[in-house]
């Protein structure tokens, strides 16, 4: 393959790249139990970004894995999972946010099962969503218009028929990777969750 970019993505911080149509990328945990927001949008039609509710409508399940694409609002694929060593990512669960962790406090810790908030950098005070729009502050999209997430290697436990979910600590393991495929000229941005408080690695590369 030829390395396009190699960046080290410290926990907490995020950011953004742009791919040419056939090549991939590749969001690795470094050391276990991470977590990464990841969002991506048509490149030379910013509005027309990932969609949650298409990605899973369009294939009939929550979780995604090799094989899976991700759609757009207007049903057209950005992405395809082309190889994958952790086996399923959420689509459920929304970003966090300074206003997430400000105004719900322990009624959002309750939300979850075995995960400690901050991991080992302690509770945080942003989330996400600032993390995300400051990745792409290069770019023409206003923060309400940056989509939900696709949440890598996030874990979550589901009861029914009550049709509730927790949040669990996350199963990866230092080295874990999703690799996807560009479909389209695509504009990728990540954050390293500071829920979990992990850093993670992005490789952009031509097989």
């Amino acid at each position: 393959m030829r390395i396009l970019h190699d960046d080290a993505i410290p926990a907490r911080e995020g950011g953004a790249w742009e791919l040419k149509r056939d090549q991939h990328i590749r969001v690795v945990d470094v050391d276990g139990g991470a977590i990464c927001d990841f969002v991506c949008f048509n490149l030379h039609k910013l509005k027309d970004r990932f969609s949650q509710a298409r990605t899973k409508a369009n294939q009939g399940k929550i979780l995604l894995s090799v094989g899976d694409h991700l759609y757009t609002r207007d049903n057209n694929v950005l992405l395809t999972i082309a190889e994958d060593t952790y086996g399923i990512h959420d689509m459920e669960y929304g970003m966090c946010s300074a206003w997430v962790y400000e105004n719900m406090g322990e009624a959002y810790d309750s939300l979850d099962e075995g995960f400690t908030i901050g991991g080992p950098l302690g509770y945080p005070s942003f989330g996400c969503y600032e993390v995300l729009q400051k990745a792409l502050s290069l770019y023409p999209i206003e923060p309400e218009n940056i989509p939900e997430t696709l949440n890598i290697f996030q874990t979550l436990a589901f009861e029914m028929p009550e049709g509730t979910f927790r949040t669990q600590e996350g199963r990866s393991k230092p080295g874990d990777f999703i690799d996807f495929v560009a479909r389209m000229d695509t504009l990728c941005a990540v954050s390293a969750c500071p829920a979990a408080g992990r850093p993670l690695r992005i490789q952009v590369y031509e097989p």
